[in-house]
């Protein structure tokens, strides 16, 4: 590595995660970015769903300049984050069975909407249940995941299966089970996790060639503007009147 103090040698590590996302994940990317395109054009709703820190990948999708007005955060309370107490809180509902057909039977998601699934593990009951559930109503499921641990753990759900095998797309996040980048003398356990700086520029990517598939389809995608630039918020105004019926989290 070019620096080893251990702050470069992180960043070493995420440039080199993000270097093989470029050249290895090219295809599936371009992919999820048409499939995300198509739904738009075809005038249905984009969702995103993470449990614990996958959460945060896909809340940098909704509601934020330069992206996509259309996609809405799919939540599952007290597994958002780390915002409940105790924070192990959000664990255990990722394997509590039956929740996940709870919060999409009580969502807006129908068919021919796309959901974004994202699991690091993708061996828990509820990502596992989100993805098969919204598929049996007509949703397209991209799923956001680790392939490695499909063969480095075992499943924790009763179909004995991964996120994997319930999408109609896999995006691999190419992390390392335990997600985490460093070793070092005298730390007893790896540490510095990349799982999300990887995420995020990984759809960040797909939401880009959405973008641009839209534009040269002839169809202006409905990108947010900062509010924080001159005209940004009569911009916003506008795409959220436009598309109001496919914004959920304006209400």
């Amino acid at each position: 590595m070019s620096d080893r103090t251990p702050a470069g040698q992180y960043l070493d590590a995420a440039i080199g995660l993000l270097r093989r996302l470029r050249d290895e994940e090219a295809g599936p990317i371009a992919a999820a970015g048409t499939m995300i395109a198509d739904t738009v054009a075809d005038g249905g709703r984009l969702f995103a769903y993470g449990a614990g820190h996958s959460s945060l990948a896909a809340q940098d999708l909704v509601y934020r300049a330069g992206g996509l007005a259309l996609m809405n955060l799919l939540t599952v309370p007290g597994a958002v984050g780390v915002d409940v107490r105790p924070a192990t809180l959000g664990s255990a509902l990722e394997r509590v069975e039956g929740l996940a057909g709870v919060v999409l039977d009580s969502s807006p998601l129908r068919e021919g909407d796309l959901l974004v699934v994202i699991s690091l593990s993708g061996r828990n009951v509820l990502p596992v249940e989100m993805a098969t559930k919204a598929r049996a109503k007509g949703v397209k499921v991209i799923g956001v995941t680790s392939v490695a641990y499909a063969s480095e753990t075992s499943p924790r759900n009763p179909s004995g299966t991964f996120l994997k095998d319930h999408c109609d797309l896999v995006l691999d996040q190419g992390i390392t089970v335990g997600d985490a980048e460093l070793t070092w003398e005298g730390v007893s356990a790896p540490f510095a996790p990349a799982s999300t700086v990887v995420t995020s520029a990984l759809l960040q990517a797909v939401m880009a060639t959405a973008a641009a598939t839209l534009a040269d389809r002839g169809i202006e995608p409905p990108l947010l503007r900062s509010g924080n630039v001159d005209g940004g918020l009569d911009w916003n105004a506008h795409v959220m009147t436009e598309y109001g019926d496919r914004i959920f989290y304006q209400h």
